[in-house]
């Protein structure tokens, strides 16, 4: 039963668009992944480590799925387990858009908000701690453990870079932002294969520690990480760009503005990272460069698009810079 759902579920998922934009100097273009099934890049990562742990017995009807996620990893899992009939517990914590704690509650029986801060300031490692507390509680239950398991980098190996490297003939750049980073490993393994000059630059947050800055609060979810994620190491990473938040809100607003495009926090601080980056780097002839849109805006609009709270997190972020 649960395999005949998910072929339903897998033609929902992937051959997104790719649409050009107007940026003076550069060929850019921007593959819509929120025009996915539940709408978001994650819905890639998710569908390949559920779709993989039921056919190999990890996972049967009456399992109990259990992720740490304050969004589209969440979501996407919610979705999915929604229809293939399966119980799931989202753990997440304040940072969460209230836009997809809504719906988490709305898909799921039971949500978990943890309130107390890690080691770094965030709460990735306290959700984490909740996880397996979770899991220790339920024998018949199943980690997706997005940081971990290589089965979500293969999701973006197999199909989203597959697209890419069907759709174009030549590449130069390609931005990516990071979080869990499966995105990152399994794009750039396969478009490395038929573009070996490709430069690929993974784009963060400051804050996060992926890249070995020193942790900092972060006010927006769905970039950055307050660990550094074991799949990583499957990457293959030419150039890295960090985003402060000021310049993130910038992008998300320059992206609505200048290319009529409403797309969340991670796809305005990549498409900031951009034009820094080639603002900053001299570069031959006009490159041809491509990102994703992972979501849309419509999670962020009462944060990174409220000039209210982008205010608040500003004088927050000011009084920790101090």
């Amino acid at each position: 039963m649960m395999l005949s759902s998910l072929q339903k579920i897998s033609a929902l998922i992937g051959n997104t668009p790719v649409v050009e934009l107007n940026m003076p100097g550069v060929s850019l273009f921007t593959k819509l992944e929120y025009r996915n099934y539940s709408g978001s890049i994650k819905d890639r990562a998710a569908f390949s480590i559920l779709s993989n742990a039921i056919r190999n017995g990890k996972v049967n009807n009456d399992t109990l799925i259990v992720e740490s996620s304050s969004g589209n990893f969440a979501i996407a899992l919610a979705r999915i387990c929604k229809d293939l009939g399966l119980r799931f517990i989202p753990v997440i914590d304040p940072n969460i858009n209230r836009e997809n704690e809504a719906m988490l509650r709305l898909f799921t029986d039971r949500v978990v908000k943890v309130e107390k801060e890690d080691s770094t300031g965030g709460y990735l490692l306290t959700r984490i701690e909740t996880v397996k507390e979770i899991c220790a509680q339920h024998p018949n239950s199943f980690w997706t453990n997005q940081y971990d398991n290589p089965d979500n980098f293969k999701g973006y190996y197999n199909t989203l870079g597959k697209e890419i490297c069907e759709r174009f003939d030549h590449l130069d750049y390609m931005f990516i932002a990071v979080s869990s980073c499966g995105t990152i490993s399994g794009i750039s393994q396969k478009i490395k294969e038929k573009f070996p000059d490709i430069t690929i630059v993974a784009v963060d947050i400051e804050g996060s520690v992926i890249f070995n800055i020193p942790p900092q609060k972060r006010y927006v979810s769905g970039l950055g990480s307050s660990k550094v994620p074991s799949i990583l190491e499957h990457a293959i990473i030419d150039d890295v760009m960090i985003v402060s938040h000021e310049e993130l809100v910038a992008g998300c607003h320059e992206l609505v503005k200048e290319q009529n495009i409403f797309a969340g926090a991670s796809s305005g601080a990549v498409y900031a990272a951009i034009k820094n980056y080639f603002s900053s780097h001299a570069v031959e002839g006009t490159p041809v460069a491509l990102f994703c849109c992972a979501d849309r805006g419509d999670s962020y609009i009462n944060n990174v698009y409220d000039k209210k709270w982008v205010h608040n997190m500003m004088e927050k972020l000011s009084t920790i810079k101090a």
